[in-house]
């Protein structure tokens, strides 16, 4: 490694990341963006930023315990404390609201619209996909993640009661456009 940081001759700093140039190469260290230069936590400035259309769509995997998938009818499960999967909608969908409120260095935002699916796939698992969209200055990945999850912790709350056999498998960004850069999972 010093023989490599003995032959750069050029180090340029932007906002976002370190560029160390060598005669051979370019090497890109990128750089927390929620971090100062004496590297305390900040919220990102996104003043000077373009406002753009943005969207997010997240996606979280359930297992549920037989003994609950039998109570399964049509695409609800009904219990006594209301119906399930609808319950678990209104939660996420509040939850997209509620983000900044949760994660520390989430800007407030303005949500044009938040929307939770909820179904069971073929496989018998439950996938719950949280879609955002704004126009505006920073995306809303974490809002679409955070519906997700929090739809998928309000299905296991309704239905632990039956079964502890619940697992949470994923929650994952499937795609977010607008912006510096646009993202979809395969």
């Amino acid at each position: 490694m010093s023989d490599i940081v003995g032959r750069i001759y050029k180090q340029e700093c932007c906002n976002d990341a370190i560029y160390f140039s060598m005669p051979t190469f370019t090497l890109v260290m990128k750089k927390f963006t929620h971090l100062d230069k004496e590297d305390n936590p900040m919220m990102v400035d996104v003043g000077h930023k373009e406002t753009t259309d943005r969207v997010a769509v997240a996606k979280a995997i359930m297992s549920l315990d037989e003994e609950i998938l039998s109570r399964l009818e049509g695409n609800e499960i009904q219990t006594k404390k209301g119906p399930i999967f609808q319950t678990a909608i209104l939660a996420g969908i509040m939850a997209t609201k509620k983000t900044s409120d949760l994660i520390p260095l989430c800007h407030p935002l303005a949500i044009h619209k938040s929307s939770v699916d909820i179904r069971v796939n073929a496989d018998r698992k439950v996938e719950i996909d949280c879609t955002v969209k704004l126009t505006g200055k920073t995306g809303v990945e974490m809002e679409a993640l955070t519906g997700a999850s929090v739809a998928a912790l309000t299905i296991y709350d309704m239905c632990k009661g039956f079964s502890h056999n619940i697992i949470i498998e994923q929650v994952k960004l499937m795609k977010k456009t607008g912006g510096k850069s646009d993202f979809e999972r395969e």
